[in-house]
Order: structure tokens, then C-alpha cells, then sequence
């Protein structure tokens, strides 16, 4: 049965944690409890949760995950795996996360460029303590060490030490002179791009500094850098790197594709929609909802709604996006 989408009276965080702990195997009411609370909110109720039963909330959410792995159970696995992600801090879901991207039989490089390129360095380094501590790993050598390198990992290893670097203020002086030298290593020469230059560029800057490069580059030369990366002996590097200058140029619109692709059912990235909306609660996801609507003429509740079967899980994502307006 498909879950009303009425908003719980206050009655105490005790209370709320009772009716959660009593609601296992009726996920109607854990979406209710649980997906229009805050950051705040869902840290609060996770330990006090844990002080009441003497177990974590999202351990618990991802045991029930875990515990029907039958076909017929793959919304509801879809549905508790949303919610654990929704209830952790930020950190440990961007860990989460990347642990999960690598452990995919075909890297998730998506996932893991969204994290580097959407978050703070602080925030990185907390993260990064986080897989530590959670995996008894080091983030920056798993993703040197992936089996196969490509692309995606030259450039994630790129951005991995541009977190490291002490940056200054952004600079136009300095966006002015990469965007002139990536168009010299591109479009203004006769041959392949030059992936040196490119990656030494990503690896010295910081992300607004990227930002203020591509933005540079198009007023310079009248085009967005990505066209520049369509040339008939464009490659598999192109292609990556125009897929993570996207994300760091126009997140907005970069992320409305992501749930288009996600919403018709795209192959490749499944789990981009949870992923999306989970990751950008409550900081900049109004202007992808608009962008949505920009791109694809429709609301993104109403997709939702359109594209995905009624149940808990497509009422969990509409309550996400109805709270994010």
C-alpha cells in the first residue's frame, strides 16, 4: 500500500523512536517518521534510537536491506538502502558511497566525481577519515589502486590533490591563463588534447577556481569548454573529462540530466536518483528541481510520480522532493 503523505505530529524524539522501532517490516511508517526530519533531526534521532534499543538506526535499516535479497523484494531493498543513506551524517554517506562506487564490478566513477567535485576539502578530509574508520582503508589508494586504470581515475587522482593543495582566493588572472592553455592543448592545436597539461591543471586548483576557468574560457572564445571536447579524435579522456567539467561548471543542469537518466531507467547508473537527492537535500537542490523543469518541461515530483510504480518508494522520493522546495 502506498504511504499517505501526512506529517507527524511532534510528540518527543522517544516517542518517534518507539513508533520506528515498532514499524520494522512496515516501511509506509518509516517513511513517514523518517524523511521529512532534517539533518539535525535524523542525527538526534539516530542516538537516541541507539540509547532506547542499544542499536543503530542506519545498521538496523541496512540489516533489513540485506535481509530479503529475492527479486520480487527490490523496491523495498531500494527503499531501506535510501533511507540508512538518508540518516547518515554527511560524511559517512559520502563514504558509504564511495566505498560503494568502488566495490561495483564497473567503478561507479559518477559517484565518486560528484563527492570530490560537490564537497567542501573539509569536508573531504572528514570523509576520508570516515572510510578509514568504517573500512579500515585508505580512499586516495583505492582509487590509485583500481584494476583497471582509465580516465576517470587520472582525473579523480587529479582532483584528489587538488583538496590537497593550499589554495589561494580564486583568480581571474589565473582562469584567464588556464582557460588560454586549455584551449591551446585542445581546439588550438591540430592533434589529440594534451592530458598532461589538463591534469595538472585540475590537480593545482581549487573547484571555484575550475569553475571560474570554464566560465573564463567561454567568454574568451565564445563556446563552453565541453564543445571544444567533441572534435572528431576526441577519446575515451574527452569524454571523462567532459562528463566531470559538467559537474563543475553547471552542477545544476549536470544533475537534472543525472535524474532524468536515473528516472527513465538508465543502465548505467541506477541508483543516481536516491543518490541525487539524498546527496543534495537541503543545499542546492531548488535550482536542480528548476533546472529539470528548464531541460525537460516537467516537474520533478511529477516524473517521479509518472515514471515509478506507486509504493513507499516513489512516495519517499516525492516527500524529498516536495521538501526541498
Amino acid at each position: 500500500m502506498a504511504t499517505k503523505m501526512l506529517t507527524i505530529p511532534s510528540r518527543g524524539l522517544e516517542n518517534e523512536c518507539k513508533e520506528i522501532h515498532d514499524s520494522w517490516g512496515q516501511l509506509n511508517r518509516l517513511v513517514l517518521a523518517l524523511a521529512t526530519r532534517t539533518r539535525i533531526e535524523r542525527q538526534q534521532m539516530r542516538k537516541t534510537y541507539e540509547a532506547m534499543y542499544g542499536e543503530d538506526l542506519v545498521k538496523r535499516l541496512q540489516e533489513a536491506e540485506e535481509s530479503n535479497r529475492s527479486e520480487a523484494a527490490a523496491i523495498s531493498r531500494r527503499l531501506c538502502a535510501a533511507l540508512s543513506l538518508w540518516m547518515l551524517d554527511l560524511h559517512e554517506h559520502d563514504a558509504f558511497l564511495a566505498r560503494e562506487a568502488l566495490q561495483h564490478d564497473d567503478t561507479n566513477y559518477k559517484a565518486l566525481v560528484e563527492i570530490f567535485v560537490g564537497r567542501k576539502s573539509s569536508q573531504i578530509l572528514l570523509m576520508k577519515q570516515a572510510y578509514q574508520a568504517r573500512f579500515r582503508r585508505l580512499l586516495d589508494q583505492d582509487i590509485i589502486n583500481i584494476d583497471t586504470p582509465n580516465p576517470y581515475q587520472k582525473i579523480l587522482v587529479a582532483l584528489i590533490a587538488s583538496h590537497k593543495a593550499h589554495h589561494a582566493d580564486v583568480s581571474q588572472h589565473i582562469a584567464k591563463c588556464d582557460a588560454r592553455r586549455l584551449y591551446d592543448t585542445g581546439e588550438g592545436s591540430p592533434g589529440a588534447i594534451e592530458e598532461a597539461v589538463v591534469l595538472e591543471i585540475l590537480s593545482k586548483r581549487s573547484i571555484p577556481q575550475l569553475k571560474l576557468t570554464f566560465s573564463s574560457y567561454k567568454h574568451i572564445y565564445g563556446h563552453d569548454y565541453t564543445k571544444s571536447l567533441k572534435r572528431a579524435n576526441s577519446g575515451e579522456f574527452e569524454s571523462a573529462l567532459k562528463m566531470v567539467v559538467k559537474c563543475i561548471y553547471c552542477p545544476p543542469n549536470y544533475y537534472a540530466k543525472a535524474l532524468y537518466g536515473s528516472i527513465r531507467g538508465n543502465p548505467t547508473d541506477k541508483g543516481a536518483i536516491e543518490r541525487v537527492m539524498v546527496s543534495k537535500a537541503g543545499s542546492d537542490f531548488d535550482d536542480i528541481q528548476k533546472a529539470y523543469k528548464r531541460k525537460y518541461g516537467n516537474e520533478l515530483r511529477d516524473a517521479i510520480c509518472e515514471s515509478i510504480p506507486p509504493g513507499d518508494y516513489r512516495d519517499f522520493l516525492v516527500t524529498l522532493a516536495r521538501k526541498m522546495n
